[in-house]
């Protein structure tokens, strides 16, 4: 669609997810190519080359049905990029495809999927905000910088490295970072209505822990973005499950309530789960919030009055107390945006700095 001349991805895509256009057509349009000089696209493209391929005139709809679908996305390029890839997504039954597979590879390919419209959406808003473009080439140009940046291999010795915990197996890090332990996540929410699945996910889960040699740090997000909306998270079930004694903690924040009941879990600042192996005689780590206002301790709180409405976003202004349902007493270091669309940094005295959508967020002002 952004690039027509990209054969590769021209021949990923024209059969999948299945539409009928099998391994012998491609092969027959790869030659029509070559002879005419054309690009696969503009083969495909023109009803006289595609009469003379030799194919069934049932094929030959087939191939211009993937025109027509791919030409309609094409005339939507200037839209939104997470509406335009979200609409991609879900009309070519991609996802459809996906979910139907539930193996382990096959979640994860579906969770990949959710994870790039979580990135499309997040450079939608981000640019929105910043009136640049929020188109979908654009976010293609982002990537494609980001990724010739991460290829500039400066040093081989001391790095990061990204993987998932099945590309992990087998290997050991002094150092292992485990994100996203939250419920529907990890476990997955295609898991948690079986006990042969989530037990396969809390084998995962010791996978993961066990690469660690000296220090292994897990942590949750208390809200992220799923399917274009923000939705607030609950720690995985996992974690109850470390014997508390070797996790570091300095900060709780509440709870909802759950299906089973949970004992209250120990986090620092930042929402992590510090955790070392026993050959350390169990270890304890300081953690404090990296930024603290002066002035927030002197936070009036005596009174223990707090104006409430379904929506006083209106009122709200940088410098103000405020106290939040879940996240407790904080101050407001920064308000942006326009009508139903603001935003403010919020610096909570239990778990730190945070940004919030301020119709949702619900935050009371503190008298």
């Amino acid at each position: 669609m952004i690039n027509p001349q990209d054969e590769e991805a021209l021949k990923r895509v024209i059969n999948y997810p299945a539409r009928g256009i099998g391994a012998t057509t491609i092969q027959k349009l790869v030659i029509a190519s070559n002879n005419n000089g054309l690009s696969i696209w503009e083969c495909i493209e023109n009803p006289m080359l595609n009469a003379s391929l030799g194919v069934s005139p049932s094929t030959l709809n087939k191939i211009q049905g993937f025109v027509t679908l791919a030409n309609s996305f094409k005339a939507q390029l200037k839209g939104d990029a997470y509406d335009l890839a979200e609409h991609i997504a879900k009309s070519t039954g991609l996802l459809g495809e996906l979910h139907k597979d539930k193996t382990p590879d096959g979640i994860s390919r579906y969770e990949n999927i959710q994870e790039l419209l979580n990135a499309i959406k997040e450079f939608a808003e981000k640019n929105k905000e910043s009136n640049e473009p929020q188109t979908l080439d654009h976010f293609m140009q982002d990537v494609a910088l980001l990724t010739d940046q991460d290829d500039n291999k400066k040093s081989e010795k001391n790095k990061v490295t990204l993987m998932t915990i099945h590309a992990a197996k087998g290997l050991e890090f002094p150092c292992v970072y485990l994100a996203g332990l939250e419920e529907n996540l990890f476990p997955s929410q295609m898991s948690v209505h079986s006990r042969e699945d989530l037990e396969e996910e809390r084998r995962l889960f010791y996978v993961g822990i066990t690469r660690a040699e000296k220090f292994l740090q897990l942590s949750y997000s208390t809200s992220r973005w799923r399917w274009g909306q923000l939705i607030d998270c609950e720690p995985s079930r996992f974690l109850q499950e470390i014997d508390e004694s070797y996790l570091d903690w300095k900060f709780q924040i509440k709870r909802q309530k759950t299906e089973a009941p949970k004992p209250k879990y120990k986090v620092n600042s930042n929402n992590n789960y510090y955790a070392k192996k026993k050959v350390d005689s169990k270890p304890k780590v300081n953690v404090t919030p990296k930024y603290t206002p002066n002035n927030l301790s002197k936070l009036n709180t005596s009174a223990g009055k707090t104006s409430s409405q379904d929506d006083n976003s209106h009122l709200l202004q940088s410098g103000m107390a405020v106290e939040h349902e879940r996240f407790g007493k904080g101050k407001i270091l920064q308000i942006e945006g326009l009508a139903g669309n603001k935003k403010a940094v919020v610096f909570f005295v239990v778990i730190g700095q945070k940004q919030l959508i301020l119709k949702f967020a619900k935050l009371k002002i503190i008298n």
